[in-house]
């Protein structure tokens, strides 16, 4: 596969969307990615074209909390389908944000979503241990409570609080591969694989299904980058680099990594699964089917770290 080097990949993180801080009105998410999206303008400006990819576990967790709360009153939907919902909601209002934006700095743009189906394996054991942590933040007893009523499994996340867990398989196939590059070759900034995709199986007659899981966005943007010969998968995260011995005396700051380096680190734990485990994880995926490079950094720092200025950059 060929790469373009001024075609990107750049996965806005849940939080980036949807910090944990807003009580979630559409007006506070609305003025959350306009901002968000100026920080995109410098690098249309220097000449990218841009795939645009997101999280969705803040959003996704309080609708599937929404249909537990009215289950008595309205028919619960299922979890792809609550997948659907947030990808298509959060993925409106980006669209509609840089749309915006870039209308007021006078540049050209066609910006559209696709609501992404990505085939995932049915006997992917992550099915049978949840992982994903999605929604808001329990107290120890809320989260009791509603696990009893409920039967959903909740851990304590990095001590903020309890949230619940859903089955994270990795992604194996991007379904609308096809109709995103037919969007880069109309000249049309996509929106995709939101929330890491909508999962869905194959059947026994070829067709698909949808499944109660939320993939790891970060993966399914690796995926992505392949497929439409990203020259560089940008994953953004809420610190400018990448560190080893995070939160240690000792802590160090890395501002180049080789993909051996990387893969020494994460196998020695120093990439929690929880934290910067599935970013480097996807960074090695996209090396390994001959991506040139990954960037991991902040949103304020994405034009500065695409220069080699800032971030974390992964290199084969």
């Amino acid at each position: 596969m060929a790469f373009d080097a001024r075609l990107i990949v750049v996965a806005f993180g849940g939080n980036a969307v949807y910090p944990p801080t807003i009580k979630g009105t559409a007006e506070e998410q609305l003025a959350i990615m306009q901002d968000a999206c100026e920080h995109l303008v410098k690098v249309f400006r220097a000449g990218y074209r841009v795939v645009i990819t997101h999280g969705n576990g803040p959003v996704v967790g309080n609708i599937l909390f929404r249909m537990a709360s009215t289950a008595r009153e309205l028919p619960p939907m299922p979890m792809d389908v609550c997948v659907a919902h947030s990808q298509g909601g959060i993925g409106y209002m980006l669209q509609q944000s840089l749309a915006n934006v870039l209308a007021r700095h006078g540049m050209p743009g066609t910006v559209s979503s696709i609501v992404t189906e990505v085939e995932v394996d049915p006997a992917d054991p992550a099915f049978a241990h949840p992982t994903k942590p999605v929604g808001k933040f329990f107290s120890a007893a809320d989260a009791q409570r509603i696990a009893e009523a409920t039967g959903w499994q909740f851990i304590e996340d990095a001590g903020r609080g309890w949230r619940r867990v859903v089955p994270s398989p990795a992604p194996l196939k991007i379904l609308d591969s096809p109709a995103i590059n037919a969007l880069l070759a109309a000249g049309v900034i996509p929106i995709a694989a939101g929330g890491g995709g909508i999962p869905v199986v194959r059947d026994a007659a070829g067709g698909h299904r949808g499944v109660p899981a939320v993939i790891d966005k970060d993966l399914t943007s690796s995926l992505l980058a392949r497929d439409v010969g990203a020259g560089a998968l940008v994953m953004l995260t809420g610190v400018e680099r990448v560190a080893i011995d995070f939160g240690k005396p000792t802590q160090r700051f890395l501002s180049r990594l080789t993909a051996a380096e990387a893969r020494r680190h994460l196998a020695d734990g120093q990439f929690p699964p929880g934290s910067m485990g599935p970013k480097i994880t996807a960074a090695l995926g996209y090396l390994d089917a001959g991506g040139p490079r990954a960037v991991i950094t902040s949103l304020e720092q994405l034009d500065v770290a695409l220069a080699g200025g800032a971030g974390t950059e992964i290199v084969p």
